[in-house]
């Protein structure tokens, strides 16, 4: 058996790139708060200036404007439209790899990216590991659903020694069923993992398997890390009681990865020495601090959210916060115009233990159908209740019972869904 420590020696000479950019992270977050926001004002006038001089798409876009706040706002459609003039110059649009992202309607937003970027990405993850008590060379071990993230070259795609060597386990997660999570969970109580990762469906699907098979999960087990989808209350409170420990919400997106992570006191702390984010009337602007290949600037991903004034007792230096992760298509229409936030229909299965897996989706204005995964129906009050809630939106229900409720390209599981 190779001990811990050498572990991370050998981790430490096999990505040397990874473990410097940690170590620069660590020294931000030993800054005060008012250093620390002279240094992110600083990078921040440094990429435009860079994206300015080195892009043509932005030599062109910020041309005249030197007011930060007056830059243009990048949406995504942009992005399509003029991919190759988003290229840093000195590279080549034909050779530089192109990532996807799994899109919010599962149509894929392309973006250019290198190892210096994904070196990067893992070095911030590691940083929001550390948050838990994690420390190098202590097992985590990866629930993914997004396929391109576990075959060779993916995110989680090592190959077994270099995923040995890192102390990390990726188990594919594309599908669910009872024998997979059985599987899982099993798998668990053998490798001991100090951390579990995932997507928040799957982790809760997951816990919710462990908790109705009262299995006794390893005290191995200090943290899970959830990401990539909508974490809400109740889903919190089952993967905590099955595993018995901490939950951390991390957000970010394949395109600009690491934006925010929790801290032990469940508050969301902005990493400020890696983007600058702004919410405009909720909706969140990220910029990245460090793409010098592809600069993504007041780049409009879809998301909700507000900054927090205030501190967190844990004593970090970054901002603080609050989201739930939904786009604009997450959002329901009433037959007036008014948009219902996800939130909303989530609420309305609070306590309904038997749903497995639900969806709310419009695809006709003036109705919304709820798809359900469940061991038995749904009870004629809560069903009275879902329906009265809704006819005062000016909003029709229809239920349908389905065995199962199809994921996205990149394996999520969408809550609430709008195609009109």
């Amino acid at each position: 058996m190779v001990p811990a420590d050498l572990k991370v020696w050998l981790h430490r000479r096999q990505r040397p790139q990874r473990y410097a950019y940690l170590d620069e992270l660590l020294a931000h977050q030993a800054l005060g708060r008012p250093e620390l926001q002279r240094k992110q004002l600083a990078w921040r006038d440094a990429i435009v200036r860079f994206a300015r001089d080195n892009t043509a798409f932005y030599a062109r876009r910020f041309a005249g404007v030197d007011d930060f706040s007056a830059l243009p706002i990048l949406t995504k459609a942009e992005i399509v439209a003029h991919l190759p003039e988003l290229l840093a110059r000195g590279h080549d649009p034909a050779t530089t790899p192109i990532g996807h992202t799994g899109g919010s309607t599962g149509k894929p937003l392309a973006f250019y990216y290198d190892e210096e970027k994904h070196e990067r990405m893992r070095a911030g993850m590691m940083r929001s590991y550390l948050l838990s008590g994690w420390r190098p060379g202590q097992r985590i071990l990866n629930f993914w659903g997004a396929r391109q993230d576990t075959v060779k070259g993916g995110v989680f795609g090592s190959a077994a020694w270099d995923d040995f060597i890192a102390a990390e386990k990726t188990l594919p997660a594309h599908e669910i069923d009872a024998a997979k999570l059985h599987e899982w969970a099993r798998f668990i109580q053998r490798y001991r993992p100090t951390l579990l990762q995932g997507y928040a469906s799957i982790l809760a699907a997951l816990a919710r398997f462990v908790l109705d098979e009262k299995l006794a999960m390893p005290a191995s087990l200090i943290g899970v890390y959830s990401t990539a989808e909508l974490l809400t209350d109740e889903m919190r409170a089952t993967i905590e009681a099955a595993f018995r420990c901490k939950v951390f919400n991390q957000y970010g997106s394949r395109e600009i990865p690491n934006i925010a992570c929790e801290c032990r006191h469940g508050n969301l702390h902005v990493w400020t020495d890696l983007v600058w984010l702004e919410s405009i009337d909720g909706q969140l602007l990220v910029t990245s601090l460090t793409n010098r290949l592809m600069p993504m600037i007041r780049y409009a991903n879809g998301d909700c959210g507000e900054l927090v004034e205030g501190d967190c007792p844990c004593g970090l230096p970054f901002p603080l916060m609050a989201m739930s992760v939904c786009r604009s298509n997450d959002f329901i229409v009433a037959p007036g115009g008014k948009r219902l936030h996800p939130s909303f229909f989530n609420r309305l299965l609070y306590g309904q233990t038997q749903v497995g897996q639900y969806q709310f989706a419009q695809e006709t204005i003036g109705e919304v159908t709820l798809r359900l995964v469940a061991d038995q129906p749904l009870s004629e009050a809560c069903v009275r209740e879902m329906t009265t809630a809704l006819a005062a939106e000016g909003l029709a229900l229809r239920i349908d019972y389905v065995p199962e409720i199809a994921r996205t390209v990149s394996g999520k599981h969408r809550f609430v869904i709008r195609s009109i």
